[in-house]
């Protein structure tokens, strides 16, 4: 089975998302205390719980893959 391997730009490409989803996983942590509509407290804790699996998905990325 081949090693996946990413180039340079791909590898920055998936940083840049790792850095855009903690960001946004960070904001929507910090909002939801300011939230009392329950509603959106609900939409803004499952956006907390998407953002966590994606930033396991892509740390997944980081030692499996080394740059060319």
């Amino acid at each position: 089975m081949t090693k996946l391997t990413l180039a340079p730009h791909e590898m920055m490409e998936v940083h840049e998302l790792f850095n855009f989803k903690t960001i946004c996983l960070a904001k929507s942590k910090m909002m939801q205390g300011l939230v009392f509509d329950q509603e959106l407290k609900a939409l803004m804790q499952k956006d907390v719980e998407q953002s966590v699996k994606a930033l396991q998905d892509l740390q997944s990325l980081y030692p499996a893959t080394p740059i060319q």
